[in-house]
């Protein structure tokens, strides 16, 4: 059987793959957080956060922003 995913938002998808290992605040409709994109996948993200792994569903963001290293 072959299993076909279904990316509820390409641009997203698109534009948070070219985000991959980099720092981002992510606003998600419960609030927002901030750390290393670790994974993305067609449903969802994984940002490291103080050590541990937030998992964000993409339907959930309402924004995203790369965070500038100074």
């Amino acid at each position: 059987m072959s299993e076909k995913w279904n990316i509820n938002d390409p641009y997203v998808y698109q534009a948070l793959t070219g985000l991959h290992n980099q720092s981002l605040a992510v606003q998600t409709t419960r609030g927002s957080v901030r750390g290393i994109l670790q994974q993305v996948m067609p449903d969802h993200i994984v940002i490291m956060m103080g050590g541990a792994p937030f998992y964000i569903r993409t339907a959930q963001i309402i924004w995203f922003q790369p965070i500038m290293c100074e």
